[in-house]
């Protein structure tokens, strides 16, 4: 096994200079983390009524996606500046860039304003993730980070019932703009919170960013999350635009690899994937950002065209997984905190998820609630056993110095999960509604961006068929998270078992 302990991995590094106790610095990094969790929640409740604002069913996964794209794209810089430069420094910039891309948001006026705003709130936010979850390194020792980790899943979860619900109220309260407004007090308080608990480090030592493999790499992760967002839609699957998007992503991808196998201090060190903790999680977080993201994107939109509940009401709904993902998470670290062990976790997780998803693949118009949230207790205590591991086990699993680096690359796969997800399902749902819908009312898919009146206006039976159109369009994508989900079943049952321990080698920030 090539990965090592992290007793051995490296140095004794200096005694850390963080201010302040221990508790407040995991509080500030959680504040931290639920800035960045809410924006990918807060906008979920709110996407109809943003769409019928701004454009057609076209654009409803780019505000989506132009976040997680953007985010996915800067972790691996982010962890890297962090290990370099310091985290503390770094989450200056992440915040500085989260903030400025909240007000934009707040001022389009636009569907393309929108999304240029969201990929500038993605370049902080991705910052956000990557840094909040290696502050843990640095402060936590390895065995004890899994409780820590089981927390920021929890507040993860919150932002997941605050979010919709947020963005339910204020779109019925006010309009959808302060979904974006709300982030800067938050943001405020999180960085100074931060600010005054975590020191700078004292050290500067001049480093070679890999700037040749975060371009490639950029590239590489853009082409492809285009490719699947458009292709078959805006485009043919056959055409030159496709063709060249792909070519694209397999040529960016190709130099990138080509980069880091020569780079000095390479932004994603090729040698990470011969440890096993670090492959087999990686693929595990990618299932887990499928899921995340691309399954429970669409569930606002099912709840309020199908079900007719309102955008409030729809946020409400999706409290019980979020219950499945607190109650999990906690019992996850816990377990690891007792034992040190992790291996069976993300086997009970994604078998519960498998199922979760299955079980969603059936979803009608008719579902009862009860039905409905039954089914999303289950995804969620399948995600709640994922989450706390992949991080634990990685930092526990790779060298000190590349603890920032390989957090990172967890998140980054996390995210790139995400985005294709949320692409490419995005544009099987655009896909199979258009071409069902223009039977079911005059109009095409702009039966789709009505407002609930407008809606409940439809006869009766254009109205069901709205709803049985929108219903049916789901089912595949939760055929194919369930099966996806059990190619990560699979891979899990090649995790190797590192024992967490309870000695902490301070960092120094």
């Amino acid at each position: 096994m090539s990965e090592s302990s992290p007793s051995s991995a490296a140095p004794s590094a200096p005694p850390s200079t963080q201010t302040g106790s221990t508790r407040l610095v995991i509080g500030s990094v959680a504040l931290l983390l639920l800035l960045a969790a809410l924006d990918q929640t807060i906008v979920s409740t709110a996407l109809p009524t943003i769409v019928a604002d701004l454009g057609g069913l076209e654009h409803l996964s780019w505000v989506v996606t132009a976040y997680i794209l953007s985010s996915t794209i800067v972790a691996p810089l982010y962890g890297k500046l962090g290990d370099l430069y310091g985290r503390r420094a770094m989450v200056f910039v992440s915040v500085g860039l989260f903030l400025v891309g909240s007000a934009l948001c707040g001022l389009a006026g636009s569907m393309t304003g929108l999304i240029l705003a969201r990929t500038v709130q993605g370049l902080g936010g991705g910052g956000l993730f990557v840094l909040a979850l290696s502050v843990v390194g640095d402060a936590i020792p390895p065995r004890d980070r899994g409780k820590v980790q089981g927390v920021f899943a929890a507040v993860f979860s919150s932002a997941s019932v605050i979010g919709p619900l947020a963005g339910g109220w204020f779109v019925e309260a006010f309009s959808w703009h302060w979904i974006f407004f709300i982030n800067i007090p938050l943001g405020i308080v999180a960085v100074v919170t931060f600010a005054a608990s975590f020191a700078p480090r004292a050290e500067r030592v001049r480093h070679q960013i890999d700037w040749a493999g975060a371009i490639t790499l950029s590239v590489a992760l853009a082409a492809l999350t285009l490719l699947t967002s458009l292709g078959g839609t805006s485009f043919a699957w056959t055409s030159p635009q496709a063709l060249g998007l792909g070519a694209a992503a397999l040529i960016s991808g190709a130099a990138f690899l080509r980069v880091e196998a020569r780079a000095a201090e390479p932004i994603l060190p090729l040698s990470l994937f011969s440890n096993n903790v670090f492959a087999v999680t990686s693929g595990i977080g990618f299932v887990a950002g499928v899921v995340m993201f691309g399954a429970v994107t669409f569930l606002p939109l099912f709840l309020q065209v199908s079900q007719g509940y309102s955008p409030t009401m729809s946020g409400l709904m999706l409290v019980p997984m979020t219950l499945g993902i607190i109650t999990a998470s906690t019992f996850a670290g816990r377990y690891m905190g007792r034992t040190g062990l992790y291996f069976r976790l993300p086997l009970i997780g994604l078998g519960l998820v498998t199922l979760g998803a299955v079980l969603l693949a059936f979803l009608t118009p008719q579902t009862h609630p009860l039905v409905f949230g039954g089914s999303l207790v289950v995804l969620g205590l399948g995600m709640g056993h994922i989450f706390p591991v992949v991080t634990t086990a990685v930092q526990n699993a790779v060298p000190r110095h590349q603890l920032g680096t390989a957090t990172a690359a967890g998140v980054m796969f996390r995210q790139i999960g995400g985005s294709l997800a949320v692409a490419a399902f995005g544009a099987l749902f655009t896909a199979r509604v258009t071409a069902q819908l223009d039977t079911a009312i005059s109009g095409s898919a702009e039966g789709l961006h009505i407002d609930a009146a407008s809606l409940a206006a439809l006869p009766p039976e254009q109205h069901l068929r709205v709803a049985e159109v929108i219903s049916s369009a789901l089912h595949p994508v939760y055929w194919i998270v369930a099966g996806l989900a059990v190619l990560g079943f699979l891979l899990a049952l090649r995790l190797q078992e590192v024992p967490l321990t309870n000695r902490h080698v301070p960092q120094g920030e």
